[in-house]
Formats: structure tokens, C-alpha cells, sequence
């Protein structure tokens, strides 16, 4: 109300208006906040010292308490041609030409800290429940085609219904979407994916045909019927493992929905035995092509892929050593874990299972824990490379990475070995072991690291 009563004490109008306004009006805590103005970013930057002109558009961002809050100047909007960018902006009109250019009914209402304007009948359509564009719903959705995905992500957010007429427009005009930057698209499908109710999200980008322009990988596993252990298609199976997935991170519900992505290209056979060999590996693939598609950062494409590569991770009860515990917490890193959990959880969930976590899940879990201090990495040996390097002479390069590695094989295997006396009598015998090779030798060998540690450990051991 600060920012609402300076505006005003300085005889401008001043309103509440947006999100902000529909979530207070429906019992949710507002994210942020938002307040349009007649006054002109000039007059809103003098009236406000702790302020900053935010962008183009109108919007001066103003510091209240550590918090910032978006004040706008009214404006009115010309064509479209990009379906994204007003091709000309008006400042300063009034505040129902400023209301008619929002997208929906339930965004377009105003209050003044006394009554509230409503031009559009959005309380109407807050009561019902209802996502309705403001005026034609084409035109709205030919201003900005993100639009769409919007009206589809407030539908998931706010559990309301797409009118009619809306959703006609959607599927119509959804060839738009096209024209939205990857950045802006990327966006919108993360919000999706954070709803309460992300499987209806999803499935309303599905049944509008965005998802086959934005996802057209995942189209080919609609009605790919799996085996077995499954009660549901891998599109289905998919959809439900976001719905039941138990972190809120929209990163690990995206590997949810990726997770089998390339079981329709890996199926063998058909009905109760069907088999899906590898669909894992090439998962990681598909997961990839579509991040980068997407313009996520390397960081969140190697997690997701992280995730998608894993999600097969094998462990019964009496079968895996406390060692084979240590490899595992090795190869997904200590990080991914409840992720990766969440994500079984997910898998399992999504599959027609009744009990999130079965008694073998939560003994791996209590003997994750129980091993969590013993070495799994190299930087946890008592010697590390630059001790190598000294006492043996040598250069650093691939050879010092194979001798840390086979070190840490043994250490994970007994992690009693991990002391610098048996560490430098081993690293010894390796390094007389490896001597001979070229350093491009060493390093085609660290490219094929696991199966020459593995023939490694067999033969000497």
C-alpha cells in the first residue's frame, strides 16, 4: 500500500493489478507484486529515490524494504507481427485501455486500496473457476503466442477449467508457438512442470498440439504399450511419474517425464515379455537434444542426463556388497542421491505400484547412509596426485589418473586399505605396471576406464 498511496499523494492513479491481485483475491500468498500508474516512468523515478527503470515497456522497479516492486506506466499496444513484441507502445492512455491489452479475465482486474475495477467480469471467472482471454481469444493469443502455454500452466497452477473458446484458440493458433524464443518456451514448460498439478498441464500441451511442436520426441511413445511391469502406455507411465514425483524440483520431474523416452525405439517383442534393452542410454541421447533444443545450461542438461542414465540403478537385498553401495553412491555422486530416489519413486509410482517405497529402497537408503563416510572419490584418498608426482617422478597427465582410479577401486572394495602405507606399495606396483605406455596410450585407457580398471582389478587381484 506504500507504493499505492506515494503515487496517489502525488495525484496520480495508482492500482494493484495482475497476478498479485488474482492470488490475494483467491487466498494465495502473492509471489510478487505488481502496480499500474498514470504517471510516466520520469514522474514514477522522482517520486520513488530507490528506484531503477526496469525495461521498454514502462516498468520502473521500486525498492521497498528490500523488496521490489513493479510499477508500470498504463499503455496500450499496437499489432503483433511477431507474435511476441507490441510493434508500437502508448503511454499514459487509461487504465481500461491498459486492462484491455492483458491476456486473461482473471489478470485484468485492478484495486485502488478501496474498490476494485473490473471491466472484463474476471471475479466471475474467478469464482467459476475459469481461464478466459480478455476480448477475442485469438487476438490475445496472436499478441504473444506464450500465451498459450500460460492459459495451459495457470490451468495446472490454479486447478481451473480453459473456456471454450480459449481452448479452440489454442489448438488453432498453436503453430505460433513456433515463433516464441526456446528461452521464453523452456520457461513456461518449468512452471508447468512445478504445478500442483503438472499431469494436467502436461496433458493439456498434449491434447492442444504444442507438445508435438515443442516435445516431438515424447509423441512417439503415445500409445507405446510396454510389458509386464506396467499397467499403462510409456506416454501415461511418463505423465504419472511427474504427478507422483515427490520433489518439487521441476528439473527432477523433467527427468520423470524423459526418463523412458527411448523405449519405442529399443522395444523388443510384444505383450507381457516385451524388452526395452539400453532405453536408458539412448534416453540420454533424446534428453540432451531436447535440452539443448530448449537453451538449458550445461549444468541442468548434465543433471537431467544424469538422472535418465541412472534411473535403472540395480540393488536387492543380499545381492550388492557394502562395496557395490560405495560404487553406486561413486558413479551418481552423492548430490543426485535423493534425487535419484525421488525418481524411483517416481518410476515405481507411475507404474501402478501401490507402496512408494518398498523394504529394499529403504534399506538402500539406511546403507547409503551408513557408507556415506567411507572413501568413494578420489579427492577422499590419503594420497592424491601431487604426491605421486614427487615421489615417483612423474608427469602430470592421463598415467596419474589411472593409478588414482585403481587406488580408489581397492579403497572401495576395503576402504581399511585407505592408508598412505598400502596406498604408496600399491600405487608402486601399478606404476611398474604402466611404465611402458605413451601418454596417449594412458589416456585411450582413461577413456575406457571402467572396463580397464575392471580387467585391471581382475587380473591382479
Amino acid at each position: 500500500m506504500f507504493v499505492l498511496n506515494q503515487l496517489k499523494a502525488n495525484n496520480f492513479e495508482a492500482f494493484i493489478v495482475g497476478g498479485c491481485l488474482r492470488d490475494l483475491l483467491i487466498g494465495n500468498e502473492p509471489k510478487d507484486w505488481d502496480v499500474t500508474t498514470n504517471a510516466l516512468p520520469k514522474d514514477i523515478q522522482k517520486i520513488f529515490l530507490n528506484s531503477f527503470y526496469n525495461n521498454s515497456f514502462g516498468t520502473v522497479g521500486v525498492i521497498v524494504e528490500g523488496d521490489t516492486i513493479e510499477v508500470t506506466t498504463y499503455r496500450s499496444e499496437a499489432k503483433y507481427t511477431d507474435k511476441r513484441h507490441p510493434d508500437k507502445i502508448k503511454f499514459g492512455v487509461s487504465l481500461e485501455e491498459d486492462l484491455k491489452r492483458r491476456d486473461f479475465t482473471i489478470n485484468a482486474l485492478a484495486f485502488d486500496g478501496n474498490k476494485t475495477v473490473d471491466k472484463f467480469k474476471g471475479q466471475k471467472d474467478l469464482e467459476a473457476r475459469i481461464i478466459r482471454c480478455v476480448g477475442k481469444a485469438e487476438d490475445r493469443f496472436n499478441e504473444d503466442a506464450l500465451r498459450m502455454m500460460r492459459a495451459i500452466r495457470f490451468a495446472a497452477q490454479l486447478d481451473f477449467q480453459i473456456e471454450k473458446k480459449t481452448w479452440q484458440a489454442i489448438i488453432k493458433n498453436k503453430n505460433n508457438i513456433k515463433k516464441i524464443s526456446s528461452e521464453r518456451v523452456r520457461d513456461e514448460l518449468m512452471k508447468i512442470l512445478k504445478a500442483d498439478d503438472s499431469f494436467r498441464g502436461l496433458w493439456l500441451l498434449k491434447e492442444s498440439g504444442i507438445q508435438k511442436i515443442i516435445l516431438p520426441e515424447l509423441e512417439k511413445t503415445v500409445g507405446v504399450m510396454q510389458n509386464k511391469h506396467h499397467m499403462y502406455s510409456v506416454y501415461y507411465h511418463s505423465l504419472l511419474s511427474v504427478q507422483f514425483c515427490p520433489s518439487d524440483d521441476p528439473l527432477v520431474r523433467l527427468a520423470a517425464f524423459l526418463h523412458d523416452i527411448a523405449k519405442p525405439q529399443t522395444k523388443g517383442g510384444e505383450g507381457a515379455d516385451a524388452t526395452f534393452y539400453n532405453h536408458e542410454h539412448l534416453g540420454v541421447k533424446f534428453t540432451k537434444q531436447i535440452m539443448r533444443r530448449l537453451k538449458f545450461s550445461n549444468d541442468e542438461i548434465a543433471m537431467v542426463a544424469h538422472l535418465v542414465k541412472n534411473h535403472m540403478f540395480y540393488y536387492n537385498i543380499g545381492e550388492i556388497t557394502d562395496a557395490g553401495v560405495r560404487r553406486l553412491i561413486r558413479r551418481v555422486g552423492n548430490e543426485n542421491l535423493k534425487n535419484l530416489i525421488d525418481l524411483r519413486i517416481a518410476d515405481r509410482m507411475g507404474s501402478g505400484c501401490q507402496k512408494d517405497k518398498p523394504y529394499k529402497l529403504e534399506e538402500l537408503e539406511r546403507r547409503m547412509i551408513k557408507v556415506q563416510k567411507d572413501p568413494i572419490d578420489t579427492r577422499m584418498l590419503k594420497i592424491d596426485g601431487n604426491i605421486l608426482q614427487k615421489e615417483f617422478k612423474m608427469k602430470p597427465g592421463a598415467k596419474i589418473g589411472i593409478v588414482m582410479h585403481l587406488l580408489l577401486e581397492e579403497v572401495l572394495d576395503d576402504p581399511k586399505k585407505n592408508t598412505e602405507e598400502y596406498l604408496f606399495a600399491q600405487a608402486k606396483k601399478i606404476i611398474a605396471d604402466i611404465k611402458k605406455m605413451t601418454e596417449k596410450e594412458a589416456r585411450n585407457k582413461m577413456k575406457e576406464n571402467r572396463e580397464f580398471l575392471r580387467d585391471y582389478n581382475e587380473k591382479n587381484n
